[in-house]
């Protein structure tokens, strides 16, 4: 079972401040987040996928 990653873990993961992580998803950019209950939280295998998606310079 993978645990899931809080927008902390998803920022110290990607070397981004949390904050970028939160204006993403504002903007519907970033790799998906599901919400468990008020919370958001980021499946592993859900960000490696969106990073690999990602073309080389781009954000």
């Amino acid at each position: 079972m993978t645990k899931l990653w809080g927008p902390k873990q998803l920022a110290e993961y990607l070397g981004i401040p949390v904050t970028t992580v939160y204006q993403w998803r504002t903007k519907e950019y970033g790799p998906p987040g599901h919400r468990v209950g008020k919370h958001v939280r980021f499946l592993p295998e859900d960000v490696y996928t969106w990073v690999k998606a990602q073309p080389n310079g781009s954000h």
